[in-house]
């Protein structure tokens, strides 16, 4: 773990890394960085492989909701977190220096119901437990309305409490630290976490006029608040690129609709980039065609879990091929009990009759599952499901059927058929993508180790 005077160099490093990447994404060079938004320990055991495969830096990033002064819903402060994230990469080989972490969305989120005061004061709070646990990339959201706000807040209004924000998330770093290299995120257009609940035909991207004047307005309240120095820290603005997903469909990247906001990037008299959100499940090349349009940050969280997923369900049909009936982990039917019993994370997210409310359990993009993980039922099932695969050798047919992707990778000798293996390899198919926008050293291939 770092301690001591440690983590000031480690971080001073991470955070000029970050801003390394962006100053040369908006020099011309095709280069980026992608966040893997997830608390999940089999996904963030494989971000730390495919990092240390690329041979760059990973950038885990947390939300308010999941983690927060209080412990959010994965009962974990921003120092647990970094203790966690920490612990993971020294387990698997990835040097700490090439760690990145960062809070995602963080603002008032968590506390939209209480008087904009006490909202404010709680969000404050956080982003300084953010700052004092040694991240080095803030998101400051301050986009949504509190008790008493109108309905849309206009952009002074959010520009000033993101500046209220990162005055004490600097505070918090120099006294901790003794100076502060916190790179910051802004932006008033933030797509819901998630992804979007409604079925969409289109989302258009950003209007470059009032992208231009989210940047004017902030650089006003940052330098009213005299955080100048910061304010030369802010590396990317949340935009609406044209990208989401619902619970069936992606809307898939229209690259010509974005020349104008490329050309807003690179005529910002500092290198700002743009962050796209709700990435997930774009096409290799929407991905790579986003970094070229400045797009130097991408943002990838559901993606994941649903690999995660499809892993665990593929490995519970294999389960039920070897596996006496008394003895099962019954993973599927324990999700489907349990997410009936709960429904409160998913309800109202997903509407039809039963059949369709079924599928969408199981199947949907947003994937509201992920927030069933945790649950000690769950988390019990998985556990005996993975006892069960390692206790039996898969019949390579059998795996063919069910992860045909991975059963080529053991045959070529690249991996190891065990359950946590093979999950991880399922999870890194839909993160190499990403990988190989950022970096064109990377390219995607299905042999690679793991």
């Amino acid at each position: 773990m770092i301690i001591g005077d440690d983590i000031i160099s480690i971080s001073d490093a991470r955070a000029h890394d970050i801003r390394s990447i962006i100053q040369a994404n908006i020099a011309g060079k095709s280069c980026g960085i992608y966040s893997v938004c997830c608390t999940h320990p089999l996904i963030l055991e494989a971000a730390v492989d495919q990092a240390i495969a690329d041979g760059g830096l990973l950038l885990v990033e947390a939300t308010a909701n999941q983690v927060n002064q209080f412990g959010g819903y994965t009962g974990m402060t921003p120092a647990d977190f970094r203790l966690f994230v920490e612990s993971i990469a020294s387990q698997r080989g990835l040097p700490l220096t090439r760690l990145a972490l960062g809070g995602d969305h963080l603002g008032p989120v968590a506390w939209t119901a209480e008087p904009a005061a006490i909202a404010l004061a709680k969000a404050c709070d956080l982003v300084a437990a953010f700052a004092e646990a040694g991240f080095v990339k803030i998101h400051l959201d301050c986009s949504m309305p509190l008790q008493g706000d109108p309905d849309v807040l206009d952009d002074s209004i959010i520009a000033a409490r993101a500046a209220e924000l990162c005055a004490r998330a600097e505070l918090a770093a120099i006294a901790k630290f003794g100076s502060s290299s916190i790179s910051y995120v802004i932006g008033t257009e933030v797509p819901p976490p998630g992804g979007a609940s409604e079925q969409l035909a289109e989302v258009p991207a950003t209007d470059v006029e009032a992208a231009h004047c989210t940047l004017v307005t902030h650089r006003q309240a940052f330098e009213a608040a005299g955080l100048n120095d910061a304010w030369r820290r802010v590396i990317g603005l949340v935009v609406q690129p044209g990208v989401e997903f619902d619970n069936a469909s992606v809307i898939d990247y229209p690259a010509g609709n974005a020349a104008k906001l490329r050309d807003l990037a690179e005529g910002w008299r500092e290198a700002i980039a743009f962050e796209a959100h709700s990435t997930d499940y774009q096409l290799p090349q929407a991905l790579a065609a986003l970094v070229e349009n400045h797009f130097a940050i991408l943002k990838v969280g559901p993606a994941l879990t649903f690999a995660l997923r499809e892993a665990l369900f593929a490995l519970s049909h294999i389960e039920d091929e070897l596996v006496e009936s008394a003895q099962r982990s019954d993973l599927r039917a324990v999700c489907e009990r349990r997410m009936r019993d709960v429904p409160g994370a998913w309800n109202k997210f997903y509407h039809g009759d039963e059949t369709e409310l079924r599928l969408l359990r199981r199947y949907s993009f947003s994937d509201r599952i992920r927030y069933y993980w945790p649950d000690p039922a769950l988390d019990l099932a998985v556990e005996r499901l993975i006892a069960n695969i390692d206790a039996h050798a898969i019949p390579a047919g059998l795996l063919s059927q069910y992860l045909p992707v991975e059963f080529e990778a053991v045959r070529q000798g690249t991996l190891m058929p065990d359950a946590r293996s093979l999950i991880r390899h399922k999870i890194r198919t839909a993160l190499l993508p990403y990988a190989a926008a950022c970096s064109p050293a990377v390219t995607i291939r299905e042999d690679f180790q793991s």
